[in-house]
């Protein structure tokens, strides 16, 4: 029954992707930010949370044009994640780039994704760690549908960043890696930002996001919240 209600999920993102593909520009104006139950509060239900500019455009469709190449998913399905993970990380306060290299690195974009271990969905969540925070989205069940995924991943990953003050170990931690010596996960998701760093500064309206810095975990002193 998970996996069915994951595909239908994705299918879901898949046929909002073609309604946008002519004018995605058009979609992020008039579409509402998917925020948490905590946003919410005191905001009516057809207000926007956060709004693109055509700067913005630009930037996701650069990104979202590498990661369908990368990963061969729609690039109308990359457009949304792109966006979403912008939203998302502009709500938590992380860095959207983080967010969709974790998403890379993790799943590969596949949104149905799950791991020996039960680790499952875009950012490899186990649900039975986490309940708590996907209860407010439904609970357990809801692990596969992508936004809640990005939504509840972000929260532990900043948390977990919070938590230890360095980004790189709490990369580590979110890997379940604490005792790997060499970082291997954190490079791979720091090597991975700075590739998307490059494709966002050669995006039509040359946006870029923060600096990005690949050194080992341990030494890494990149800001935590890299939003501007």
């Amino acid at each position: 029954m998970l996996a069915l209600g994951a595909a239908v999920s994705a299918l879901a993102l898949i046929v909002a992707g073609q309604r946008e593909q002519r004018h995605p520009e058009d979609a992020i104006q008039q579409q509402p930010v998917a925020a948490s139950p905590e946003s919410e509060k005191g905001a009516r239900p057809d207000q926007p949370v956060l709004r693109a500019s055509q700067t913005d455009v630009g930037r996701y469709r650069a990104l979202s044009d590498y990661l369908a190449n990368r990963y061969r998913v729609s690039q109308e399905v990359a457009f949304d994640l792109v966006r979403l993970a912008h939203q998302v990380g502009q709500e938590v306060r992380l860095d959207p780039l983080l967010i969709i290299a974790v998403i890379a690195i993790e799943s590969s974009f596949n949104p149905i994704a799950e791991s020996g271990a039960g680790a499952k969905g875009l950012m490899q969540i186990i649900p039975k760690y986490h309940v708590d925070k996907l209860q407010p989205f439904g609970g357990e069940g809801a692990v596969f549908d992508p936004v809640t995924n990005i939504q509840v991943g972000a929260r532990i990953l900043k948390e977990y960043i919070r938590n230890t003050g360095n980004v790189g170990i709490g990369l580590q931690m979110y890997a379940g890696a604490l005792q790997d010596p060499k970082d291997e996960y954190t490079n791979r998701v720091l090597g991975m930002k700075q590739r998307l760093q490059h494709v966002a500064v050669q995006s039509p309206n040359r946006f870029a996001a923060g600096p990005i810095r690949t050194a080992s975990a341990r030494n890494s002193r990149e800001s935590i919240l890299a939003i501007d």
